[in-house]
């Protein structure tokens, strides 16, 4: 178990949202590369940002603040929903996610034509300046915008022997390197994150931006005075026939994850027999409800569970709106995060908004935002990761003191979308807007 870090340690770049409110800032032209948004199940850290973000930004417009927007032709625009954003463009862009590895060299050309011109006139339309805001993929080359970039995933470079095996991968990682140090400011979610930027890819500290994300606002305690089980909750997992104590997977299932450890952990578990304390009615070994994945990701999981002896350990569900998956996080004994990369931190940040403990990787972001609210193991570590989650499901005395933390977090945080678009619209103003010397 670790420690939660004290503020300010081992990082000279401050966290925004650690500061005071500032004065109002004035609006700028915001060319905004939003295709993540319409295909949420390949990148749905970006798409949970953009959608807090954008709805964020549609419920408190800002005077002279305007959006052009960039998506792909053949999807659904999904920003039509945001009806109080001033919207000066859509532009349509071809389908470049299916060159896979090939899209990171080839986007910097295309967004660079894109957001040509975006910003003519902003001045005119009431904006004090105009910045290009990439929150994933490659940042456009040469567009003549100061660009932010939002960095929610360093594991290209974590991991580079899975994502970049290809000569074109790896030239499409490097060129996204350097146009990231070119950037006037990169975002990130974490001090851990913004240290591991400057060292992975030599990002100057002083362009890098500590902005802390917020859980989405389905993610939130049980009410106040709340006892016993929430019937809502309780419909939820007899339709997906959970028994009443489980754990909630709720991250991806690609090479980011560890998921291979955790089958192992939960083997070692079945094999190492009963613990004698845990009562009766409960399932041994710990049941794990696994949220989103696809037909081909649960047949692939199916096939390894059963080759680890742990099929019947594991429960699935699709992809859920965030109201009913809130619900099953609150509801969890805990929240498992095995990942041998995290960038963003999201699942850890709202599985603690719902007062839920969370059994995590010691990787990433993940350390500084679950601190003493969770466990936290080293990747790849069958052992120790049965040890966590043997603590976390059968250890009333451990649970109850995880479960307090996480909820006096709960209690304690504060932190809203709306706070992370104004630390954004900050960084827009100090490096959108032009200061006459």
């Amino acid at each position: 178990m670790t420690p939660e870090p004290a503020a300010g340690t081992a990082t000279s770049i401050p966290a925004l949202g650690a500061e005071s409110a500032a004065e109002p800032v004035p609006g700028v032209r915001v060319v905004l590369d939003v295709r993540p948004l319409q295909d949420p199940d390949r990148s749905p850290a970006t798409s949970a940002y953009l959608a807090g973000l954008l709805g964020a930004y549609d419920a408190e417009p800002l005077m002279g603040e305007s959006f052009a927007l960039l998506l792909q032709s053949d999807l659904d625009d999904p920003t039509l929903a945001f009806s109080g954003l001033e919207v000066v463009g859509r532009r349509l862009l071809p389908p470049t996610r299916l060159l896979r590895a090939g899209a990171l060299t080839v986007d910097p050309f295309l967004l660079r034509g894109a957001s040509l011109g975006a910003a003519w006139r902003a001045e005119r339309g009431g904006a004090a300046g105009a910045v290009y805001h990439a929150a994933a993929g490659s940042p456009p080359l040469f567009s003549g915008l100061p660009i932010v970039v939002t960095l929610l995933d360093l594991a290209p470079w974590e991991l580079p022997a899975t994502y970049q095996r290809s000569p074109s991968s790896r030239f499409g990682q490097r060129l996204r390197a350097r146009l990231l140090r070119d950037a006037a400011a990169v975002i990130v979610g974490s001090s851990a994150v913004a240290r591991a930027a400057h060292r992975l890819l030599r990002i100057r500290r002083d362009r890098i931006r500590v902005v802390p994300l917020a859980p989405r606002p389905a993610f939130v305690p049980p009410a106040a005075g709340a006892v016993g089980p929430d019937p809502e909750v309780d419909l939820e997992v007899e339709r997906l026939g959970l028994p009443g104590r489980y754990f909630v997977y709720p991250g991806r299932y690609d090479a980011r994850q560890d998921l291979a450890t955790l089958l192992g952990a939960i083997g070692l578990l079945g094999a190492s027999g009963r613990p004698r304390s845990l009562p009766a009615e409960v399932p041994w070994p710990p049941r794990v409800l696994l949220v989103g994945a696809s037909p081909d990701d649960r047949a692939a999981l199916a096939r390894a569970a059963l080759r680890a002896g742990v099929g019947d350990a594991l429960a699935y569900a699709p992809a859920l709106p965030q109201e009913r998956l809130a619900g099953l996080v609150r509801g969890a004994r805990a929240v498992l995060l095995p990942v041998l990369s995290e960038g963003a931190g999201l699942s850890a940040i709202e599985a603690l908004a719902c007062g839920t403990p969370v059994v995590s990787a010691n990787v990433g972001a993940l350390p500084e935002i679950v601190g003493g609210a969770g466990i936290l193991v080293e990747p790849r570590d069958d052992d120790r990761l049965a040890a966590a989650l043997k603590a976390a499901w059968a250890d009333e005395r451990v649970h109850r003191r995880l479960r307090a933390h996480a909820i006096e977090r709960a209690g304690a945080s504060r932190r809203t979308w709306a706070d992370v678009a104004a630390d954004t619209r900050r960084i827009y103003a100090e490096v959108g807007i032009r200061r006459d010397t």
